[in-house]
Formats: structure tokens, sequence, C-alpha cells
């Protein structure tokens, strides 16, 4: 058997970490078996369903990699298709239309509650041979077998055992003509010869309704594989609070999609201890078998050391164009600055993202506003201010502006005044950037270069003597 695997998201809003991880399942073991992979877009819902939605679902595939072998087929270009089947099942008597209007359905229900019974329709025109009635377009309902049960091995779960008594007849077409997702999903399963359906274990209970449908088409089943969900840090459904934003997020924050593939493919996946991922090691090594049956965990501190390695191995070719590219964006001119290659060498261990890169990256191409005001109040206090200016004197007349002069003026300052490094070291790091973590003194120097360094120096001098005016 060639497998075969899909990818059927709903266009009706962004694609988010829990749909990714799915198309990422899919999309891995289908690859693993030499399989196919299919991306379909389920938009019959055309009051929910946009071409923003569509877009974002293509680049956030793009972005992660995740290139499908057919598609996308859109739900909305079938609909003759599904009308065909429809028909069918309603000559052999496996489904018939219904009359009864939404007040007649919500009386029931409210009847069927009083009296303690699980809402739901009660077939009222399920065997009537003439229930037409002029003043109401019908919708069409599949005709749920009354007794037996559902019986179907998920690969994840296990055995999994419904009773018909616990489905109704279940609503296939709306009044308007369009399908409902647990009859489209199963002609489309069937048509594109699906032989693996991979999604979140939120659709369990759908399973049993679309089985009923794939036996009365006289199909075969496909092979069901129910995903876990993921979870927030506090165990409660994922949501934004806890990450649960579009894909492209991450990538406007500055995640590298290698990243996000390692570390969803171990959110619920397991191959002994191992930790990182190359993409082929994925493919090789991922079976669905393998999938946990508990839900798991989103922590972002654990995407952002993933990230950080990746930063780290990246090649720097693709990172300087990634950070220029990040830095253009905020209008930063990076010809006015260093060679981008040499920030990208000085900040690729001390960034977890390209977004805190750029970030730090800053004020070596552009001035910057203010100070961090925690910084400034800690180190430019009139106890510096004698050694910056000192060491001021000194930079401003190094030839050639290297890291090793830099380095010799800044240490023959701080002998001078008896004092440890950290004394100069800090309140220069603030002056000339504002803030006081940054890359080693002389690197960070070499990197603002000669003419901004003294300038820099000035500026902070300026802001001492103000505060001791205003102390005094």
């Amino acid at each position: 058997m060639s497998v075969r695997t899909r990818f059927a998201p709903s266009p009706t809003g962004y694609l988010h970490i829990g749909g990714v991880r799915t198309a990422l399942f899919n999309w891995l073991y289908a690859r693993h078996c030499g399989g196919t992979f299919v991306l379909r877009i389920e938009d019959t819902d055309k009051e929910r369903s946009t071409n923003e939605s569509v877009q974002a679902i293509l680049d956030g595939m793009a972005w992660m990699g995740l290139d499908y072998d057919e598609g996308p087929i859109y739900q909305s270009d079938r609909l003759e298709r599904y009308k065909e089947v429809i028909d069918q099942l309603l000559d052999v008597g496996q489904a018939y239309r219904c009359y009864c209007t939404r007040e007649e359905l919500d009386k029931v229900r409210e009847e069927q509650r009083a009296q303690g019974i699980k809402p739901r329709y009660n077939r009222h025109c399920r065997d009537q041979h003439n229930p037409e009635r002029l003043d109401v377009e019908s919708v069409i309902r599949f005709k749920n077998p009354l007794e037996g049960s559902v019986q179907f091995d998920d690969a994840i779960r296990g055995q999994i055992v419904i009773s018909n008594e616990e489905l109704d007849d279940l609503v296939i077409t709306r009044a308007n003509g369009t399908p409902t997702y647990n009859f489209a999903v199963v002609v489309d399963d069937i048509d594109m010869g699906i032989t693996h359906v991979i999604r979140g274990d939120d659709h369990v209970n759908n399973t049993p309704r679309q089985i009923n449908i794939f036996k009365a088409l006289g199909e075969a089943l496909p092979i069901f594989v129910h995903v876990p969900m993921i979870v927030g840090g506090d165990g409660q459904r994922l949501s934004k609070r806890h990450g649960a934003v579009s894909v492209l997020q991450y990538r406007s924050e500055g995640f590298l999609p290698e990243a996000m593939l390692n570390y969803l493919v171990r959110l619920g996946w397991s191959s002994g201890d191992q930790e990182i991922f190359s993409l082929d090691e994925m493919i090789s090594s991922f079976d669905i078998q393998d999938v946990n049956r508990a839900a798991s965990a989103f922590d972002v501190d654990k995407l952002k050391w993933l990230n950080q390695h990746y930063i780290k191995a990246s090649d720097s070719t693709q990172l300087v164009s990634l950070l220029s590219d990040r830095l253009k964006d905020r209008g930063i001119d990076v010809s006015s600055g260093p060679p981008v290659d040499d920030v990208v060498s000085a900040l690729r261990e001390r960034a977890q993202t390209l977004d805190e890169m750029a970030d730090k990256s800053e004020y070596f191409f552009s001035e910057f506003e203010d100070y961090d005001t925690k910084a400034a109040q800690k180190h430019l206090r009139p106890v510096a201010r004698d050694m910056l200016a000192d060491v001021r004197s000194r930079l401003s007349v190094v030839e050639p502006w290297s890291a090793e002069l830099i380095h010799a003026q800044v240490m023959a300052t701080v002998e001078d005044y008896d004092a440890k490094l950290g004394k100069l070291a800090q309140p220069l790091r603030v002056a000339v950037s504002g803030t006081a973590a940054t890359p080693p003194i002389d690197e960070t120097l070499l990197l603002v270069g000669k003419a901004r360094t003294v300038d820099r120096i000035d500026r902070a001098l300026v802001f001492i003597d103000r505060r001791m005016a205003e102390n005094a």
C-alpha cells in the first residue's frame, strides 16, 4: 500500500501551532514511507473562510518547508462531486430530507434536556414518505444505523468503540446546498485515496460518524491516527496566552523554521533521548506508532533554546541576509555601520531570536534615543566620570582602530586608576550602547566605530554632569 496523507485546514483564521504540528506529522510520515502528502483547503464555510486565511496557510507551509505533492485542492471546487454523492445516498435510502425548522429543533432539545436525555435530533423526518413543506428549505441528513456500534483501531489510542445509539442523523448538506464537514471530508478522503488520516484528537468524536458514511458508500476505511492535543504549561488547552499564535508570528519574531520544525516534532514524539534532529534524521526516524498518547506542553523557553542552537549552527551568509533584512525593515541603513557579518559573529552566541539580534544590533548602525534607566542609574555615576573622560582621550588618538589597540587603552586606563576592568567596562558599555549587556568591550567599541565611540562618551559625560548638577 502506497501511503497517502493529507493536511486539511479550514481557512477561517491563522495557521497556528497545533495545525502546523499536524501538517508536520502528516508530511513526515509520507516522506518516511516514500508516500504522497496532499494539501486540501476545506473552504465550504463561505461565511468564515477568507482569502487572507488561505494565503496565511500557504505562506506558513512554505516558511516551514512543508512542500506538498498534490494541491492545494479546494473543497469549494468540488461542490458538484459532493452533490453527486448526496444524490447517490438519497437514491439508496442512506440519506433523507429533513424539513424541521430551527424553532422545532430547539423545542425538541429543550424537552429532552427537561427529561434528562442527551439533546439530539429525534429523527422526525427519517421515515416519513412525504415530509415536504413548501415554506421550509430542507437539509439532508445521513441515516445513521440505529443498532450496533462503530469500532476502529486508532494507531495511537488503540481500539475505540462507540454505540450507534450515541450518534444522531447528522446533517450532511445544509439548506443552502453546501456540504458539512463530516460528509465532505469522507468524500475527499475516498476520492484522494487517503490511507492515513492523521489529525488532532479533538476529532475523535467525528470519526465514528465518518466511518458510518464510509461504510454506507461501500468504501474501505483509512487508518485513523488521533494526535494528542498541545496544552500550555498550566495544563490548559493551548491559547494565545500560551503562544498559540500564527506560525507566521514566530517568523516575524525571529524564529528559524529549522528550530520550529525540531521543536514541534518533539511535541508528542520521541526517538530515544535525542533532542536535536536534522530534517533527514526526522524523516528517517519518524514513525506514527511512536507518538505519545499524553498531551504535550508548549514551552516557549524550550523553543527559544532550540532557536538559539540553530542560530549558532546556521550558515553565516544566511544569518547576515536575515539580519540585514530585519534591520532594513526597521528603517536602518546597514551601510552606515560595520559589516553585518562582523555583527553576526559578535551576537550569534548572545541572541535567542533574530528579533533579539536585531535589537542588540541597532546601536552599531544608528543613534539610540535614551539609556536603559537602570543601567544608567547604576553605571553612569560621578565616580565613573574621570575614568570615562580619560579613556575618551586615549581612544580618540587610537590609530588604526583595532580591537588590540582599543583593549590596550582600556586596560591602561584601568591600571592608572588601580581599578578592576568592570569599573570602566560597564560605564563604557552603557555610554556607547545605552545598555549594560554587549559583547566584550573591545569588540563592542570596534564595531561602534571610533567617531561614534568618542561622540557617545562625550554624551555620557554630559549626562553625568547634568546628574551631578541636579543632585548638588
